[in-house]
């Protein structure tokens, strides 16, 4: 019998190397390599199957129905419903409420009659039990399973045949045909290119949790995202009462969709309605501007606020949450060039309330609002609100879903909507277009 081989692993994106690297080449993380013995390659079988090809003309146009799970904010990130034999990967930061969502799931399409299963590789019986107690969970349908070996749960996943099936989690998940422990690089990919190859097999939409690395990303992204069908994040702050559920991938259906729960005592509810859950009631302040933003097909409003103080340090403070820091700094070079606004020596806070991530560049005229209402210490007029990209010459661009956005402002009552000219189709007295950030300012008076 040889000498074992010793080799290296990033545990970030699982590349290989003969020696030790403090820096990846592949992903370029830091300190990530670590020493693992070589897995011997497992013996192709002597004969193997070959499929055989067919014109695309043949295939059959057989229609995949979805599966309504009846949460509607679920059923709007999957694109209407679950796939059968779809494979989905749910991440977020612990304490999310991913096993709280996925159990609520379970129990809404238990709710007909149909069988539901629910594999825990991390909780016992009696704990399920009593979460789905404090959810008020009673469904005799929904079935629990405590397991951790790969080959008990899609045995019993195969045997029981579910509707829908839940793995919580893939990090907790091992098979005896990797001498590796659960939680390394092998084991992660190999269960869950086995659970993916299960639901193709049986049809049967297999929904898999995984953990979130301190660095904000799944474990083993390279090695688990681009196996599923569906990569869905979890988001929140813990001590906020909502969350946001994203789709960042997602082979039927759109991955701009976004579905909004509120945690309360007996589990997660969907909002309907997200403008009056990021809405103040009280928004006439000085640094305060409401931002109206899309995402996937809903329009809602957000509030931005901003705080300008008189440095201390020599080197003015930019903190942001819910926008982009480098955006900022952009936004603020504009000002300080194209508007005129002394605000290179001064500290600027940036937060959207709520704990919101806002990625489109609609934000950019609120959020340069919020700031010069902060630097005048003027508040804007009541019931404005405004979207619109800036560009670096100061000029404000349109954006997609205008009247999307004019109309989710109007039923909340907004009397002044400040949008680019560019987005201005008709002349009404609500609408205040503007061409160049200098004429937004002038509403601060």
């Amino acid at each position: 019998m040889g000498k074992q081989r010793i080799i290296y692993v990033c545990t970030s994106c699982g590349n290989r190397s003969m020696k030790w690297q403090g820096r990846c080449g592949q992903c370029g993380e830091w300190n990530t390599f670590v020493e693992k013995a070589d897995e011997a390659p497992a013996k192709s079988p002597a004969a193997v199957p070959v499929s055989e090809a067919v014109p695309i003309t043949e295939v059959s146009k057989a229609a995949q129905e979805r599966v309504k799970t009846g949460i509607g904010e679920f059923d709007r990130v999957l694109g209407g419903g679950m796939v059968s034999g779809s494979a989905v990967l749910l991440g977020g930061d612990p304490g999310i409420g991913k096993s709280t969502l996925l159990l609520q799931v379970c129990a809404a399409l238990s709710q007909a009659d149909r069988r539901t299963l629910y594999v825990s590789c991390e909780e016992s019986l009696q704990q399920l039990r009593l979460r789905a107690d404090r959810l008020g969970i009673t469904r005799s349908s929904l079935f629990v399973l405590a397991e951790n070996s790969l080959d008990g749960i899609t045995g019993r996943i195969e045997e029981s045949r579910p509707i829908a099936a839940v793995v919580d989690s893939v990090q907790m998940t091992y098979s005896d045909a990797l001498p590796s422990p659960a939680g390394s690089i092998g084991q992660v990919r190999f269960c869950a290119a086995e659970l993916v190859r299960l639901a193709k097999k049986t049809g049967i939409p297999i929904f898999i949790v995984g953990h979130v690395t301190k660095e904000g990303a799944i474990a083993g992204p390279k090695l688990i995202e681009h196996i599923v069908d569906t990569v869905l994040y979890f988001e929140g702050e813990r001590f906020q009462a909502f969350r946001l559920l994203r789709a960042t991938k997602n082979r039927f259906g759109s991955v701009n969709e976004v579905g909004v729960f509120e945690m309360t005592d007996t589990g997660l509810v969907g909002v309907e309605n997200p403008s009056r859950l990021f809405l103040s009631e009280e928004m006439r302040a000085a640094g305060s501007a409401v931002l109206a933003c899309v995402e996937g097909t809903r329009a809602f409003l957000v509030e931005v606020q901003a705080l300008l103080t008189k440095s201390t340090y020599g080197t003015p403070e930019r903190k942001v949450s819910g926008v982009d820091r480098n955006r900022l700094s952009m936004l603020l070079a504009v000002l300080e060039r194209r508007a005129r606004k002394p605000v290179d020596a001064v500290d600027v806070f940036v937060n959207v309330v709520g704990g919101v991530k806002i990625q489109e560049p609609a934000a950019d005229l609120p959020v340069c609002l919020a700031i010069c209402s902060s630097l005048s210490d003027r508040a804007l007029p009541e019931g404005t609100v405004a979207f619109g990209e800036l560009g670096l010459g100061g000029e404000v661009r349109g954006v997609y879903h205008s009247e999307m956005r004019i109309q989710e402002a109007r039923k909340l009552g907004f009397k002044r909507i400040v949008l680019p000219r560019a987005n201005a189709r008709s002349r009404v007295p609500d609408l205040h277009p503007v061409s160049h950030i200098s004429e937004a300012l002038a509403l601060l008076g």
